[in-house]
Parts: structure tokens; C-alpha cells; sequence
């Protein structure tokens, strides 16, 4: 969500089955409906709304997987070398659920769910 297209056409083109909801013609689905259709899909949201984040932390659920790009630069450029770069530290935790944040000095990750959250 709120990524480019040419996002979902650099993971094609290394072999991912990655779609946009843009070309589903979803782009105005609510969260929580997107993370229903990526958990029924089996899919990963890449995104850099915060919210989908917060909302599966909440849910103390496992799917989907949630990657959230924080960068100063949100040119498809940068987000592309970000993304490799998380794919290919993450790989394993990515197919097992994960919560990962993306910015320029860290990439961090958590398991998911997230069983005790800390106000």
C-alpha cells in the first residue's frame, strides 16, 4: 500500500508472484480488508503506512507479514534496494510472519504475533 507499482514489477521479475492493488482496482479497500485478502492470499503487504503495523501487532495474529518502509526517499529506486536487501537478510522470517521496519540505518524485524504489547 501507498508503494509504486514498479515495486510489485521488480519482485515479478525476480520470481515473486507480487500484485498491486491498484491493478485489482482495490486501492480503496479499508486495512483491515487488505490484511484479510493478503492473510486468505497468503501474502506479504509491503507498504509504509504505520498502521498496518499497529493493526496486526493488535491482532495478535501471524498473517500476513508486514514490511513498512520508513525512508526519507520513497522514490521506487530506493524502496527497490531496501526491499533486496530485506529479502535477502529475511527471507525465512518473511515466510514465517514477520513485522519488519525499513529505513535508512536499521532494518529491524518482529515475530509475529506480537503476544504482550507495552503501553
Amino acid at each position: 500500500m501507498g508503494l509504486g507499482r514498479s515495486t510489485a514489477v521488480f519482485l515479478q521479475a525476480r520470481g515473486y508472484d507480487a500484485v498491486h492493488l491498484r491493478e485489482q482496482g482495490l486501492q480503496r479497500l479499508s486495512d483491515e480488508r487488505i490484511i484479510e485478502k493478503a492473510r486468505q492470499e497468503k501474502r506479504i503487504i509491503l507498504t509504509h503506512d504505520l498502521d498496518f503495523g499497529r493493526l496486526m501487532a493488535l491482532s495478535r495474529k501471524n498473517l500476513p507479514g508486514v514490511v513498512t518502509f520508513r525512508l526519507d526517499n520513497m522514490k521506487p529506486i530506493y524502496v527497490n534496494h531496501y526491499l533486496a536487501q530485506t529479502l535477502t537478510r529475511f527471507a525465512v522470517e518473511l515466510e514465517t510472519d514477520a513485522l519488519i521496519s525499513v529505513n535508512e540505518q536499521a532494518i529491524r524485524l518482529r515475530s509475529l504475533p506480537i503476544l504482550k504489547i507495552v503501553k
